[in-house]
């Protein structure tokens, strides 16, 4: 429990402090163990959670330096770097929480919620700074898994057979709702903000954390203003069994491509769809054009070369929208050759996405111009040949958290088309009230007024671009049951804007298409929207590579499409296209319910 006593002998005088002149209040006045004890959270202010006050440390920030990124500018930040913890009551368990507070002068009444990527609940540091360069608290948890550092995949199990449900729902998203719930009462403590003053919440998240971000509006919509939200790695039941699909299918074809094959072939597709968009710039802007005209077996006898080269050892971060392969470190040879009409199919199957035996689609695959990463095979010095793999990833989803095997193993001997298909369904039903994260009706959000953009690269080569169109015509489809198509993108445009990012790959810049824009500004953006009420109808975007870097342009909010009618502008124009919007709709007719 909490102690009294340190509340009683520090409030007064901080509060006294602050309400005198937050201004001449400097960082090393607040920045204190007894200050931040003072501003934690009355015990009984949240059911079922007790905060250790011992537990509070405290660390004073200077002139830290913040390089620029995806998701914020440069900049300099100041912060009192704040951990606790809390456990839940009747629980043997232990949650930590971290919180930068930027200094008295900067902050602005905001707070601001971050997630994580891959298995990891945050970003151990990385996502905050986006919150301090505009005045806003940043938080982070551990979700109660034994520290910052420690990753959900190694903990969920408790045993062989035996789930760590309580881990399972805090990843899924108890976690960062509490984070934010006691979050926002720190952060009005801290700060003195009064009870007639808005203390602004938002969240900003990508891949895993765009998730997250799903999640909270669907289990906590009330506790957030405004979201910023990219590349979900959502209905994770098909996302995580999906990066097998391309492996099964080259056993299936008994064709194992040379990786500059497949390069060879985004290649032409890049060169052939780049101009369709009205634009000859080295993007592929208009995918959903590039599906549509683009015949692959016209890569059919084209040449390729890759130099040799090593290998490496296999890498990667473990998770949604991440991928691990085995490799033996060997030294792949020169690859010489014409794409063949076994690769040109192979890439065809691919784009079609993954069908049973019965030709019913389970899934979606990744945008034409996209990629092929999770189908690059590796060399095996010893045969001479070219393999496909097990991704680490994948392969932990189907041994760990659908078969409860700690250390079990899958061979792709045992995979088809089929028992992928089985395995989403496997997926989908054990985890459908935390890690699916698919629930469509969003009104409790809706009702309180909350603004969310939803941006996702359209090249993106891990969570696919039509998942999130999926997700948009499911949310437009339960929100406005009964509304013509135009009068409820209308409606929902007042709230939730979507941004396909053209070129962009995986929550980041694409160096295959590095003339590709990407929304650095986006907290920038949702906070136009949210405080001064000025709606994305185009999204800002930064040229952050490439001939265009450090110009800006607009991205088209969907269903309206980027087309260039001045090739020389840097802006495009936002066109409906019904032929273009209907290539994003899907029928996922392999499973009996609804897939949202």
């Amino acid at each position: 429990m909490r102690s009294a006593n340190i509340l009683l002998a520090v409030a007064a005088s901080v509060g006294a402090a602050f309400a005198s002149s937050s201004c001449s209040v400097s960082l090393a006045d607040v920045c204190s163990v007894a200050n931040a004890q003072a501003a934690l959270p009355a015990d009984g202010t949240f059911n079922g959670i007790t905060i250790n006050a011992n537990s509070v440390t405290v660390n004073a920030v200077y002139n830290q330096t913040v390089e620029a990124g995806t998701n914020f500018p440069a900049g300099v930040i100041n912060y009192c770097n704040v951990t606790f913890s809390y456990s839940h009551d009747g629980a043997d368990d232990s949650v930590l929480v971290q919180y930068w507070m930027p200094a008295p002068a900067d902050f602005t009444n905001r707070f601001l919620a971050t997630g994580g990527g891959a298995y990891d609940i945050n970003g151990q540091g990385s996502n905050q700074p986006g919150g301090l360069l505009y005045g806003a608290a940043a938080g982070m948890t551990d979700g109660g898994f034994g520290g910052f550092d420690v990753s959900f995949d190694t903990i969920v199990l408790l045993g062989n057979g035996t789930l760590n449900w309580p881990a399972v729902y805090m990843f899924g998203y108890q976690a960062i709702k509490e984070m934010t719930e006691i979050g926002k009462a720190f952060t009005a403590n801290f700060f003195s903000v009064s009870s007639g003053t808005k203390l602004y919440s938002y969240y900003q998240g990508c891949s895993e954390g765009g998730r997250e971000g799903w999640s909270q509006i669907q289990q906590a919509g009330d506790l957030y203003d405004g979201l910023v939200i990219g590349a979900p790695a959502m209905r994770y039941g098909q996302q995580q069994a999906n990066h097998l699909f391309p492996a099964v299918l080259e056993t299936n074809l008994s064709y194992f491509p040379p990786p500059c094959e497949l390069e060879k072939i985004v290649n032409l597709t890049i060169a052939f769809c780049d101009p369709l968009d009205g634009k000859t710039d080295g993007v592929i802007s208009r995918s959903d054009l590039c599906l549509l005209h683009f015949d692959l077996n016209s890569t059919i006898g084209e040449p390729y070369y890759c130099a040799a080269g090593s290998s490496g050892p296999g890498g990667g971060v473990v998770g949604p929208g991440k991928r691990k392969r085995q490799s033996d470190g060997s030294t792949t040879p020169a690859q010489n050759g014409t794409v063949t009409a076994e690769g040109a199919a192979l890439a065809k199957a691919l784009q079609n996405g993954l069908h049973d035996s019965l030709g019913r689609k389970a899934y979606i695959y990744f945008q034409p111009g996209a990629s092929f990463g999770d189908a690059t095979t590796t060399y095996n010095s010893t045969t001479d040949s070219w393999i496909n793999v097990i991704t680490t990833n994948s392969g932990e989803w189907i041994t760990k958290f659908l078969n409860l095997e700690e250390d079990g193993s899958i061979s792709l001997d045992e995979l088809t088309p089929d028992v992928l298909r089985d395995y989403m369904v496997k997926g989908m039903e054990l985890y459908w009230n935390s890690l699916q994260t698919t629930l469509p009706d969003l009104t409790p959000f809706y009702d309180n007024g909350g603004k969310v953009i939803h941006f996702h690269g359209e090249q993106d080569s891990s969570v696919p671009t039509g998942s999130s169109a999926l997700w948009y015509e499911s949310v437009r489809s339960i929100m406005y049951s009964g509304v013509g198509y135009n009068e409820s993108v209308a409606a929902m445009s007042s709230w939730y804007r979507f941004f396909p990012v053209p070129g962009a790959a995986h929550c980041a810049t694409n160096s295959a298409q590095p003339n590709g824009p990407f929304p650095q500004a986006q907290f920038a953006s949702i906070i136009d929207w949210v405080e001064n009420g000025i709606e994305p109808v185009t999204l800002n975007a930064t040229f952050l590579t490439g001939e265009y870097v450090g110009n800006s342009t607009s991205l088209c909010s969907f269903p309206l499409r980027p087309y260039w009618s001045d090739p020389n502008s840097l802006v495009p124009d936002c066109v409906y296209d019904q032929a273009s919007i209907d290539s994003w709709k899907y029928d996922l007719n392999a499973f009996k319910m609804p897939i949202y």
